[in-house]
C-alpha cells in the first residue's frame, strides 16, 4: 500500500535547464543596482549627515512617519529586487514546500514571466523618472550631498532592463529547454 500525499519534488540544486553564469550575474546585479538608493534611504533614517537640510527630512517626514515609510520604501524594493533572482534558481521554477497544494509542483512559465516583464516595465520607467526628477530637482542639499545621492541614486536606471534580460532568459530556458 502506497499513499502519496504530493508529488515528488524534483531536486532543489537542479533547473529545468542549465541556467548560465552570466545569467546568474544579471540577476545579482539587480540586487546592486537597487542597493545603493535603499542603503542612501537608510542613512537618512539612520541620522547619517548627507548634506541634506532640515526642509528636506521635514519633506520625508523625518521625524515623523517617515521613521516608518522610508526604511520600509528600503525593505520592499530590496524585496522586489531579490525576487529576480527566482528567475535563475530552482525556487522560481517549482513552488516551495511550504504552499499547501502547490508545493513541488513546476511554476507555470507565465506564472514568472508576466510579473517579471511588467515589473521590468515598471522599473525601467520608475528608475528613469525617479532618476530624471532628483537630478533636475531643487532641493537643498550640498554640492558633495548632491553628488552622493546621484551617485546612489543613478543606478537605479539599469534595474528595468537588467531584470527584462534575465526575464526573457527565463522565458527562453524554461520554454526551449
Amino acid at each position: 500500500m502506497s499513499i502519496s500525499a504530493s508529488p515528488p519534488a524534483p531536486s532543489l540544486l537542479l533547473t529545468a535547464a542549465p541556467v548560465p553564469s552570466w545569467a546568474r550575474r544579471v540577476a545579482a546585479a539587480t540586487l546592486w543596482a537597487s542597493a545603493p538608493s535603499a542603503l542612501w534611504r537608510l542613512a537618512v533614517v539612520l541620522g547619517v549627515p548627507l548634506g541634506l537640510a532640515e526642509s528636506e527630512y521635514d519633506a520625508m517626514l523625518i521625524p515623523g512617519w517617515g521613521y516608518l515609510i522610508v526604511p520600509s520604501l528600503s525593505v520592499f524594493q530590496e524585496a522586489l529586487a531579490f525576487l529576480t533572482l527566482g528567475l535563475v534558481r530552482t525556487w522560481g521554477e517549482v513552488w516551495p514546500r511550504w504552499i499547501p497544494g502547490l508545493r513541488g509542483r513546476r511554476i507555470p512559465v507565465y506564472a514568472a514571466v508576466v510579473p517579471a516583464a511588467l515589473g521590468a516595465l515598471a522599473c525601467t520607467i520608475y528608475g528613469v523618472l525617479f532618476t530624471w526628477t532628483t537630478l533636475h530637482a531643487d532641493m537643498e542639499i550640498t554640492r558633495w550631498g548632491e553628488w552622493l545621492m546621484n551617485l546612489c541614486y543613478v543606478p537605479l536606471v539599469a534595474w528595468g532592463p537588467l531584470l527584462a534580460v534575465v526575464t526573457v532568459h527565463y522565458y527562453r530556458r524554461r520554454t526551449h529547454g
